[in-house]
């Protein structure tokens, strides 16, 4: 199998370089380059349409990474920016008092999401996982945290601590996804001083296999947390209207006390919510004090309406586990016949496919080796964060990235024969 030829990136690179003079690290976080194969990926985007992106320099690729997960349906979807456009132009979006589009927002959520007697709307994930912390301890009267995921870039939760003061993060610690007895341990020391437990209900940490709970995992947490008298948090930003328009909650048929969610509500617009039992979420009347000139503009409220209505008109989530399912059984096959450490992880609608690690870190080069041939024959995922499925990925696209993803596995097979 010969090797796809590399991409013309000059424009990319070339902004790149202004960009370092202006921003700091030219792009944020984990936009960078090294994020991704530095030199192979494009840096900077012009346009998206339905399941597709094209980057600054003409390069079109089928995105499975849909900008982090905001992207549910698809780019540019007509009847949610309409409707978006429609606020702007006729009624305006940013006063100093509330507009109503907030109470429908909520009365939606609760009728979709078990644990949602009530909600709050913030604007990142970030913002909606501090609410949750800041809600609980007040509730609890406790300050301790135990946490498991990715839970944002705040300073109680952030991995890289510069810029950090200790204090503001000595009472939190981390137990492992499907590790209970860890989070056992952890209250046996810390549990009466806890406020509450916070995890991604589905497992899935940077660069890592997606794991999904083990039977009766997710059920002892919650049993722990009750033990303890702490509030069960799930951070379901990410699964949140993909696995069910309920969350995970649903699938996984365990309630917590509160939950958050963002990303795939809206469609890419900013929005996050923090739902949960009345009784906790109603420490944000006058305890905690919870304000933002932009958390009530209503953009983003229009938006979610929109996407949430479409989507339960269009069954748009059975379509995309149907889709995500043909996608993975297919690699899995492809994985199987190949036998160079590769392993796809994961659910229908998000998926990762990671290299397992060897002694001689064989599998750092078959990583670059095989994202560096996707990316170059069109299609976009990223090494170290696992991808999703869109409404508007096509069959002809999962086919077209079946074909591409057999080409990688078939040329790291042959370069190690």
């Amino acid at each position: 199998m010969k090797e796809a030829p590399k991409l013309n990136l000059k424009k990319s690179f070339a902004e790149f370089e202004i960009s370092k003079k202006l921003i700091p690290g030219g792009v944020l976080g984990i936009r960078r380059p090294y994020n991704f194969v530095d030199g192979e990926f494009p840096i900077f985007f012009e346009e998206g349409k339905g399941g597709r992106v094209t980057d600054i320099d003409g390069n079109e690729y089928i995105d499975y990474l849909c900008a982090y997960g905001p992207v549910i349906i698809g780019n540019r979807e007509p009847e949610i920016d309409d409707a978006v456009i429609e606020q702007i132009r006729g009624k305006g979006f940013c006063f100093s008092l509330t507009q109503t589009y907030q109470n429908e927002l909520a009365e939606k959520l609760k009728e979709l999401i078990p644990c949602a007697e009530m909600s709050l709307f913030v604007k990142t994930g970030s913002d909606a996982t501090s609410t949750a912390i800041r809600l609980a301890r007040s509730y609890t009267g406790k300050e301790k945290i135990m946490r498991c995921g990715y839970h944002g870039w705040h300073d109680w939760c952030v991995e890289g601590k510069g810029g950090i003061p200790k204090k503001l993060y000595e009472d939190v610690y981390e137990f492992q996804y499907n590790r209970l007895n860890e989070l056992e341990d952890l209250l046996k020391t810390h549990g009466n001083e806890t406020a509450a437990v916070i995890i991604t209900p589905l497992g899935h940490p940077l660069a890592q296999k997606i794991e999904e709970p083990n039977e009766g995992f997710l059920e002892g947490v919650k049993a722990l947390a009750e033990k303890y008298g702490a509030v069960l948090i799930f951070d379901e930003i990410r699964t949140g209207f993909r696995v069910t328009m309920g969350g995970a909650q649903v699938y996984y048929r365990v309630t917590p006390d509160m939950a958050v969610f963002g990303k795939a509500m809206a469609n890419g617009y900013a929005i996050g919510a923090v739902t949960g039992k009345a009784e906790i979420m109603k420490q944000g009347e006058s305890e905690v004090f919870i304000s933002s000139t932009f958390f009530p503009n209503s953009l983003a409220f229009v938006a979610a309406l929109k996407t949430i209505e479409i989507m339960e008109r269009d069954k748009i989530l059975d379509v995309i586990w149907e889709k995500g399912k043909y996608y993975m059984d297919n690699v899995q096959k492809l994985i199987d016949a190949a036998d160079v450490g590769a392993e796809i992880s994961g659910i229908p609608p998000m998926s990762f496919i990671t290299f397992k690690k060897d002694p001689e870190k064989k599998y750092k080069k078959r990583r670059n080796d095989f994202y560096t041939h996707l990316i170059r024959r069109g299609v976009f995922l990223q090494p170290y964060h696992h991808g999703y499925i869109c409404y508007r990925h096509t069959k002809e696209d999962l086919d077209y990235t079946i074909s591409v993803i057999k080409e990688a596995l078939e040329n790291i097979r042959g370069e190690e024969q």
